[in-house]
């Protein structure tokens, strides 16, 4: 069973210029996703899909490859991230190089680390409890939401209402948990995305991480906040380092 880790990182941030190896804590951003993958111990490749010469010098730097370029129809606002996959996946096909199970890793994610994905991949490949009672497809880190959606508001004419007001007596904690994603990675067998061209297709294990390891990063704002974490939690004490051992 062959293994593959692509770290999607175009050159075009809008939002955050030069986002994917902007400094966060001391070095790029996009080093976090590329050493949690290598210290992990579970893939056979790991490379970073880029169209922006600076990147990819920066990411054979921290020991990822890069051996293609990203094409323009798959770098502009319009690819999503399933496009880039497809691409990667058809390019090493046509390399004569087959992967069964793939992990994507956003290049903005510095609390993944090794640990949370070489137990993705064990999970995907049928080591977890979870996994023996049914044959899983794709694995997602989720994260709770802190407070419960069913008692939310929205906003009608002026006028504060609850969204859903069978729920408005309900106590926080008689309530079912919500999740959603955290925005880090996906591990998945090709096969099945191949087929359906989806990552969030077929069935689905969850990844449960706690709050203090997610954060996103799409404004300034969310920057610092990121990096006031990250120093908060971890210090001077590389949390890769330590969890990877």
């Amino acid at each position: 069973m062959k293994t593959l880790c692509l770290i999607t990182a175009r050159g075009g941030s809008k939002r955050i210029p030069r986002k994917n190896i902007k400094d966060f804590c001391g070095k790029p951003i996009i080093a976090y996703s590329i050493e949690a993958a290598l210290t992990s111990g579970v893939f056979d490749t790991v490379m970073v899909s880029t169209d922006d010469d600076e990147i990819a010098g920066i990411a054979k730097k921290y020991g990822a490859e890069v051996p293609f370029m990203r094409s323009a129809d798959t770098s502009n606002d319009h690819a999503t991230t399933s496009d880039v996959i497809m691409e990667v996946l058809k390019k090493y096909e046509d390399m004569g190089m087959h992967y069964d199970i793939a992990a994507c890793i956003y290049p903005t994610a510095p609390f993944v680390t090794g640990v949370r994905l070489r137990d993705a991949v064990r999970m995907l490949a049928g080591d977890a409890e979870l996994s023996r009672q049914f044959i899983p497809d794709t694995v997602i880190p989720v994260v709770r939401y802190s407070y419960p959606p069913q008692r939310a508001y929205e906003i009608c004419d002026g006028i504060l209402k609850f969204r859903a007001p069978e729920y408005m007596d309900a106590r926080s904690q008689d309530l079912t948990p919500w999740y959603h994603d955290a925005g880090q990675f996906y591990v998945f067998k090709t096969d099945s995305f191949i087929k359906t061209k989806k990552i969030t297709a077929g069935k689905i294990l969850p990844m449960v991480i706690p709050e203090t390891e997610v954060q996103d990063i799409d404004t300034e704002e969310d920057w610092a906040l990121a990096e006031m974490k990250y120093r908060l939690i971890y210090k001077s004490v590389s949390y890769h380092d330590v969890s990877s051992s």
